[in-house]
């Protein structure tokens, strides 16, 4: 009896890490739906979020410090990443997170996933598969656990595909070879470990569009990713809007702040403590003066200053 109730019971376990494995490299939409349910807004056909353009453009200004105070005040405290290898030291990446994760090649593993590749109608190496994904605006992140000899997942002509797909950049814990011919990209750049002239071997594909770790930051599909020469953030999309605002708020605010110190006007007590109406006039009158900064109006500078999370 105790023999007749294992065998069933071992069938039903290898029939569901079947299932599973062949779903192994992508998740369902139902899936993606329900790891960023706080998310509420618009979403790609496989259920990434969408954040909207505007944020992503707006992004793209905002201070650096500033949207990690506000993540980090929020109790998001594992998104940000250091200590990276860059083509351009000037050139800001903002876009949103198409993730992939790799893993050390395993003979049975790789083969049933190229086989897996095949049917589904994915072309080239497995490198270029996330590739296949991007649109414009998106910025492919990578986890290859820190490989960088045999550990180059891109160099100049997938790094020209990619910046022709999405006009942004990719962050890999990995590295890329060709620094040379990816420098001459204009506006691209690449986040990653190191360079290293080798080509890539040895590694496989196991994850697309999946939650996964860089460093000691989390990355769910679809997040906003912010990166420059201090390291990378990765923002939540559901929190996206509010970080951005908030950290338009406080640009505007030191702007604002910075010169009314320099006349006089106020003392560095007075800027730095709840403000008075008078401030709160002479900010709301700075701001119409200066169009060329994010405008802010009475209701919603109330609302910053009812709660300062930074």
């Amino acid at each position: 009896m105790r023999n007749k109730l294992l065998i069933p019971a071992a069938l039903a376990v290898t029939m569901s890490f079947s299932a599973h494995f062949l779903k192994a490299q992508t998740i369902s939409r139902a899936e993606m739906e329900s790891l960023t349910a706080s998310w509420k807004g618009e979403r790609f056909p496989d259920g990434r979020p969408r954040v909207p353009d505007v944020i992503v453009d707006r992004a793209k200004r905002i201070g650096f410090e500033e949207a990690w105070q506000v993540m980090y005040n929020d109790g998001y405290k594992n998104q940000f990443e250091g200590n990276w290898k860059t083509v351009h030291d000037d050139v800001r990446i903002v876009g949103r997170a198409v993730t992939a994760r790799y893993l050390p090649a395993r003979p049975d593993l790789e083969s049933q996933i190229k086989e897996k590749g095949k049917a589904e109608g994915r072309k080239g190496n497995m490198n270029a598969w996330p590739i296949e994904m991007l649109v414009k605006g998106d910025v492919y992140v990578a986890d290859e656990f820190g490989k960088i000899a045999q550990g180059t997942l891109i160099g100049d002509n997938l790094g020209t595909a990619i910046f022709n797909k999405t006009g942004t950049g990719v962050i890999f814990d990995g590295a890329a070879r060709d620094l040379a011919g990816l420098a001459e990209i204009k506006g691209f750049n690449a986040f990653v470990r190191d360079f290293h002239p080798s080509f890539l071997e040895q590694t496989v594909l196991i994850g697309l569009n999946t939650p996964i770790r860089i460093g000691q930051a989390v990355v769910l599909p679809g997040d906003l990713v912010i990166a420059e020469r201090e390291g990378v953030l990765f923002i939540p999309a559901h929190l996206a809007e509010k970080v951005v605002a908030t950290a338009e708020f406080i640009g505007v605010r030191d702007l604002f702040s910075k010169e009314m110190l320099k006349s006089g006007k106020y003392d560095a007590g007075q800027i730095d403590n709840q403000w008075t109406q008078p401030i709160k006039d002479d900010f709301l009158g700075w701001v119409k003066k200066h169009p060329e900064q994010p405008q802010i109006g009475k209701d919603e500078l109330e609302k910053f200053l009812e709660k300062r999370t930074w």
